[in-house]
């Protein structure tokens, strides 16, 4: 393969790769004794603290009930003591600002002793609340520059763990983050508050249908993340990969994913050692990493857990990623996380699988064999299918960023619009009590006969999967298929925890009253009920193709929503319905959402600024001058030719001089919407939002449209970037 030298030099540096360390030994030490080892878990209070001490530490645990500070000291000793016997020199309260990225500061445990030594400390003050400065990150107004004081708080429901480098360990300790006037300056304080209201609401309902003594609610979570790798050396040769995240220019390569034999397919051995340490890592700090698999496009991979606590699921989240991007530096491979990094082939997803239940109760959305049978789980059920169709627009707003904007809608992941897909089974049940406002049957399993006589007889579910729903329930919990593979899940899950906690307020207010208290006339409350939600809100449901032309004009005649951009979803935030939703539960206040919508606001101007600045500098000092060489080289070669009487066809001349013309063009049009050159900066960010959309990405489309062109025709042995054909398919 030719190539510029960069490109031969990374191509050689690719296949000539030899591991950084010696190989893992499974069998020396199983999976199952790691898992948890690095985790202050349950187990090790138990076995480190005092029986009442670790009671009611349990309580909070188990039933949601305040902290007794009066344990703080007990604790933090115990910890220091089990992180030091770790290797642990220092302690992190580790939080999760607006950036949607994870945060830590560190603080030693050593202390002088006054003897010209030091010891070993860390009190419970230490250990419930730190102090970082606040004034730096995004508050959306709440805090001005000036005004540094922020607090972290430790959140003992999420576990402590062990963080491990190289050279020492550390105790990170999983925190809220709040402003010195109390409001949420972060992800996990809104998430928690979520829980908690979710909870009020779940049990009144449950209290309905005669259940006692009923344990704390919780919503569950278990995300698939997509991510791709691609070696380092193609990652270091790209500005626009180490700037932005994604391949601002990349013609596509003659070989795509469009045979579909990426798709589940053997892993290629460099990729597989790395997963295997990746979860092995992941196994140690208790996140419970189920799957592995090749993704549709190439070099594309997932990985997802088992599903847990949805507060605790979020901190894995973040540590997944985080892990999944230093393992990969140790193959000398780097993980990209980014929604969509190369044109042209599938761009990656963070589908959320989402229910709620009880350790009594269990699944709140598991509809057992005959689900029309199953009146708990139908008006669980309905409430989501009310909760969905009511707030949609949350949903779109919740799930939208700049790097959102390339995947949504296209022919890979679920369309803009919100709708809900229930299957066969579920969408006939409600059809009947629709109909007749009773359900008296339901769609059972089969058995699949495929065949072949030497395969038994394999059991057939009663409906089938829609992977184009962006809202899709899968058995016994929904499939939220439209979150970002680089997003934190705080939002997604604070959005649906506090919408469900609504829709579960109105229809217990509603059985409340119907019933007055007397247990028979639930069952009638409950069919009028569900014939009510299901006729109000039924157009949020569709089972068919969500990638068609034609659904989007079906949705749009049933009145769904459409937003198409992060620009048109967004103001959804701050619709008076949602504000007051969220103030009724004291999940966000008015000031703390306008504070979100201010920061996504800004974070997507600042996204498209930094694309285009990538993309001016590239185009202007790296493929100008390519295109420009050969060129020179066609000019030369017809000049000489001329020259000696030989015929030369000037097309290729022609055509490269033509597009060499209109490069120069787009870039001076994308240079004058730089920020610095009359662009857009973030004084108004809403307005400077609008404009990018408007002006800069219509901008950036046109200069990638040329370069790629420009690709196409300038001899490889010129062209500077590594190609997509080299990043995709050289592993």
């Amino acid at each position: 393969m030719s190539g510029s030298s960069a490109r031969l030099n990374a191509i050689s540096a690719v296949t000539n790769y030899k591991p950084l360390s010696a190989p893992l030994s499974f069998a020396e030490t199983p999976a199952g004794e790691v898992f948890g080892t690095n985790v202050f878990s349950i187990k090790v209070m138990k076995d480190r603290l005092p029986k009442s001490i670790f009671k009611s530490v349990m309580k909070t645990l188990e039933a949601g009930e305040p902290l007794d500070g009066s344990v703080a000291d007990t604790v933090a000793a115990a910890m220091k003591d089990w992180a030091i016997e770790k290797g642990a020199t220092h302690y992190a309260h580790v939080f999760y600002p607006l950036t949607g990225l994870s945060a830590e500061k560190h603080d030693s445990f050593l202390s002088p002793d006054g003897t010209g030594g030091a010891i070993a400390e860390f009190s419970g003050s230490q250990l419930i609340q730190g102090e970082p400065d606040a004034s730096s990150f995004p508050s959306g107004g709440i805090r001005a520059t000036f005004e540094a004081r922020g607090y972290t708080a430790w959140d003992v429901t999420s576990p402590a763990y062990i963080l491990e480098n190289p050279n020492g360990t550390t105790l990170c300790i999983p925190t809220a983050f709040f402003s010195w006037t109390g409001e949420a300056l972060d992800k996990k304080t809104p998430l928690l508050r979520s829980m908690k209201a979710l909870n009020t609401q779940a049990q009144r309902i449950l209290k309905l249908f005669g259940h006692k003594n009923v344990a704390m609610v919780t919503a569950t979570c278990g995300p698939e993340q997509e991510y791709f790798l691609i070696d380092r050396n193609f990652y270091f040769a790209r500005p626009d990969l180490i700037a932005a995240g994604r391949t601002l220019f990349g013609a596509p390569p003659p070989k795509g994913q469009e045979f579909a034999d990426q798709y589940f397919g053997s892993i290629p051995d460099r990729v597989l050692a790395c997963m295997l340490e990746t979860e092995r890592e992941l196994y140690k700090l208790g996140v419970p990493v189920k799957t592995r698999h090749n993704e549709v496009a190439p070099s594309q991979y997932e990985i997802a857990p088992m599903y847990e606590n949805a507060n605790v699921a979020a901190d894995h989240q973040q540590i997944l990623m985080l892990t999944l991007k230093r393992v990969a530096e140790k193959y000398g491979m780097t993980c990209i996380l980014h929604e969509k990094p190369f044109a042209g082939v599938n761009g990656s997803g963070k589908h959320l699988n989402w229910s709620l239940g009880s350790s009594t109760q269990g699944n709140l959305l598991e509809p057992g064999k005959t689900p029309h049978e199953n009146m708990q789980f139908l008006v669980f059920c309905a409430a989501v299918i009310r909760a969905v169709h009511k707030h949609s627009t949350l949903l779109r707003a919740v799930v939208a960023h700049a790097g959102n904007d390339h995947r949504l809608g296209a022919n890979e992941a679920p369309p803009a619009i919100i709708s809900i897909f229930l299957g066969e089974q579920l969408a006939d049940v409600f059809e009947q009590i629709k109909q007749s406002g009773s359900a008296t049957s339901s769609k059972q399993p089969g058995v699949m006969t495929v065949g072949v006589d030497t395969l038994p007889p394999l059991p057939k579910d009663a409906g089938d999967r829609n992977r184009t729903s962006p809202f899709a329930f899968t058995g016994n919990k929904f499939e939220f298929r439209a979150v970002g593979s680089a997003q934190s899940l705080s939002g997604p899950l604070v959005a649906l925890n506090t919408i469900m906690t609504e829709s579960l307020d109105d229809i217990a207010t509603e059985l409340e009253k119907a019933t007055g208290g007397d247990p028979s006339k639930l069952a009638p409350a409950v069919q009028t009920l569900l014939k009510n939600i299901i006729n109000e809100h039924g157009a949020v449901v569709f089972n068919g193709d969500g990638y068609s032309e034609e659904w989007q004009q079906e949705a749009a005649k049933r009145g769904l929503p459409n937003l198409k951009q992060t620009v048109d979803a967004l103001s959804s935030i701050t619709n008076p319905a949602v504000i007051s939703m969220f103030e009724k539960y004291k999940v966000l206040s008015k000031r703390e959402l306008e504070s979100r919508q201010e920061i996504y606001f800004e974070q997507y101007v600042l996204t498209l600024n930094v694309e285009a600045n990538v993309a001016h500098e590239v185009a202007k000092t790296t493929i100008y001058p390519a295109a420009v060489r050969y060129q020179s080289e066609l000019a030369s070669a017809a000049a000489n030719c001329k020259a000696a009487g030989v015929a030369f066809d000037v097309a290729i001349l022609d055509k490269v001089s033509g597009l060499i013309k209109s490069l120069l063009e787009k870039i001076g049009a994308l240079e004058q919407l730089l920020p610095g050159h009359g662009g857009h900066g973030v004084a108004n960010p809403t307005e400077a939002a609008m404009k990018c959309a408007k002006e800069i990405k219509p901008a950036l489309n046109g200069l990638r449209q040329v370069v790629d062109e420009l690709e196409g025709v300038v001899a490889d042995d010129y062209w500077p970037l590594p190609t997509y054909a080299e990043m995709l398919f050289i592993k």
